[in-house]
């Protein structure tokens, strides 16, 4: 692999570790607020799944361009600016009820498992062996996020209210989790990733089998807000300085 070739695939595991980073913090804000005391220790235990998944990525972007797997992750999550993640709005976005929280995880992971399914054969070995691992938690991840789709959507008149008005919101949002980016079409021509095109497809059948069987209306096709991974809501700074806050507060401790 060209230094070229290992940029552009650094890039694209870079956007995919801040997605998972972004969305685990967003998840962790239901810590002790969850509707139940099983949901509380389940979604908890998922949210920190995704900061462990980020962590893997981040490992491999970090190979690539030749730096510290070990110290690398933690420069990347807690020492950046805003401008400079390439996570997706629609993680950022503040948690709101527990159905819209709900459902932007359980759209996140249909197009996660849909692309991992693809990852596991890609041409790089590291990529295909986090993603191999990555993709067994993730199979918890989906079917555990499916079934309070489909328990919220059949649930009562308003759990079924709230989880439209949440499906409204997010859906044009989760377009961006498909928007090829800056180099992307070289690597998948290489087999080192899926076409964007082939995950949307995967991600579309997916989510209208399991929307339209818990009684959720799917939204027209709708532009994503961003066309790209360097465009941020307000929302990601305010996430951003809550979370990097002990990080900054002295750059040179040891833990």
């Amino acid at each position: 692999m060209n230094a070229g070739t290992a940029g552009a695939l650094a890039a694209h595991l870079l956007g995919l570790a801040d997605d998972e980073l972004i969305l685990a913090h967003r998840d962790s804000e239901w810590t002790g607020h969850a509707p139940i005391l099983e949901e509380d220790i389940a979604f908890s235990n998922l949210a920190l799944d995704e900061l462990g998944h980020a962590a893997l990525w981040y490992a491999r972007h970090a190979e690539l361009l030749g730096e510290d797997p070990q110290t690398r992750p933690d420069e990347l999550a807690f020492l950046r600016e805003p401008s400079d993640f390439r996570n997706v709005q629609m993680v950022e976005l503040p948690k709101g009820d527990w159905a819209f929280s709900m459902l932007r995880q359980y759209l996140f992971d249909a197009a996660e498992m849909v692309r991992l399914e693809a990852l596991v054969n890609s041409q790089h070995r590291p990529t295909a062996e986090t993603a191999a691992k990555i993709r067994q938690e993730e199979r918890y991840h989906l079917r555990h996020t499916a079934a309070w789709v489909r328990r919220l959507g059949l649930g009562t008149e308003e759990s079924n209210r709230r989880m439209q008005a949440a499906l409204e919101v997010l859906f044009p949002y989760a377009q961006q989790l498909f928007q090829p980016q800056d180099g992307q079409a070289d690597l998948v021509g290489q087999g080192y990733i899926p076409s964007e095109q082939t995950t949307l497809a995967g991600w579309r059948g997916r989510v209208r089998q399991d929307l339209e069987g818990a009684n959720l209306r799917l939204p027209e096709a709708a532009e994503s807000p961003a066309a790209s991974r360097a465009e941020h809501s307000e929302h990601l700074a305010q996430l951003l300085s809550e979370m990097q806050v002990v990080a900054r507060s002295d750059r040179g401790a040891a833990w």
